[in-house]
């Protein structure tokens, strides 16, 4: 089973971006965190095989916790999620080999990093 990390501090994003996951790949598990602490205990618990972060978390920021996710699981799909459209943000993300996407989040805006993930994911299980 595929499972999902949604990480952001609002609950409403959090469900948002759940559904879009949930109406692309109805079979994936997914967990929610609410800070970059509670994701990465959750990553230290369990199998964790996707991310998808909030960039402005009050903890920390979606790509420091990237970044953190990254040294210890290299080839994890990120995607990380932000109204924050700036260059050198999106230059900061895939420097992190991770997906933006930007908010508000729709099916339509998750569908290649969901479809990507699901591919790379396939081949690193074959």
């Amino acid at each position: 089973m595929t499972t999902v990390l949604v990480v952001d501090d609002s609950k409403l994003a959090r469900i948002v971006a759940g559904k879009a996951i949930a109406a692309l790949q109805p079979d994936w598990h997914r967990v929610e965190a609410s800070s970059a602490q509670e994701a990465l205990a959750i990553v230290a618990e369990q199998s964790v095989d996707m991310a998808v972060l909030d960039f402005n978390m009050p903890d920390k920021d979606g790509l420091e916790l990237a970044a953190e996710l990254r040294a210890s699981h290299p080839h994890m799909p990120i995607a990380i999620i932000t109204a924050n459209v700036q260059d050198e943000v999106i230059a900061q993300v895939r420097a992190l080999n991770a997906t933006f996407v930007a908010k508000p989040v729709t099916v339509e805006s998750m569908s290649g990093f969901v479809s990507g993930a699901a591919l790379r994911l396939k081949k690193a299980g074959s």
